[in-house]
């Protein structure tokens, strides 16, 4: 018996600098999983950059679309 593997978009929110007017992103991975975004750097989120919100799902995006005014 053979399970799928349905892969999931990982979802992350975050700030560009640790100022208080940075920027809020959202960037959407398709094609790793939550514990290789969480120890890589990822092409597009600077060194510098606060992560506020990590997730796995479709559902992450259009919550924190809404949530974060994206």
């Amino acid at each position: 018996m053979s399970i799928q593997y349905i892969k999931q978009p990982v979802v992350v929110v975050f700030k560009s600098s640790s100022r208080s007017n940075a920027t809020t992103k959202m960037k959407i991975i398709r094609n790793k999983n939550i514990d290789q975004v969480n120890e890589e750097k990822i092409l597009g989120i600077s060194d510098k950059a606060i992560v506020i919100e990590l997730g796995v799902g479709e559902y992450f995006i259009d919550r924190w679309k809404r949530k974060y005014n994206l």
